[in-house]
């Protein structure tokens, strides 16, 4: 079984993984028949050089397949409930505090899938930069990461507790 912390794992509420799960089988179906007509009514209409109507339905349906594929990745490595939580070290489902080395300020957040909406508080991914580096970390200890501009950046772990919601 997979360790808790398993980078491969999403973990989602219940209502994450239907409202995900339905927006898959939309696409996949429905969702499908639906551009491929698009793309058939705008291929009758002539020269496809000239026919922006055909590159349009044609980008749409490239887009919607970019989706299937990272929906079905989420699902297939989804993990309905909560991690398993200990206080005082970092994990999935955390709200996590953190302080910026060399600087007095202090941030808090819910780390969490991107896929949960509706949190009252930033989510920052396991899977981001940051969440990967403070992943597994205890209150203390301090991580470093690589942020996008290539620089690094130390944070201290000050708290991170259970996550209760509003």
């Amino acid at each position: 079984m997979a360790d808790s912390r398993d980078e491969n794992v999403t973990w989602l509420t219940q209502e994450a993984y239907d409202r995900l799960r339905a927006e898959y089988e939309y696409l996949s179906g429905p969702g499908r028949v639906d551009i491929a007509k698009k793309i058939e009514a705008a291929r009758e209409e002539g020269d496809l050089k000239e026919n922006g109507g055909y590159h349009a339905a044609k980008d749409e349906q490239g887009k919607m397949e970019a989706r299937i594929f990272h929906l079905r990745q989420i699902i297939d490595s989804a993990k309905v409930g909560e991690a398993p939580k200990t206080e005082g070290v970092v994990g999935p489902g955390m709200t996590v505090t953190i302080r910026f080395v060399g600087d007095d300020d202090e941030v808090t957040f819910l780390l969490a899938s991107r896929e949960e909406s509706g949190a009252p508080i930033d989510v920052y991914s396991p899977k981001s930069p940051l969440g990967a580096a403070i992943n597994g970390k205890k209150i203390g200890e301090k991580a470093t990461y690589s942020m996008p501009n290539g620089r690094q950046n130390t944070v201290e772990i000050l708290e991170a507790v259970p996550y209760i919601g509003n």
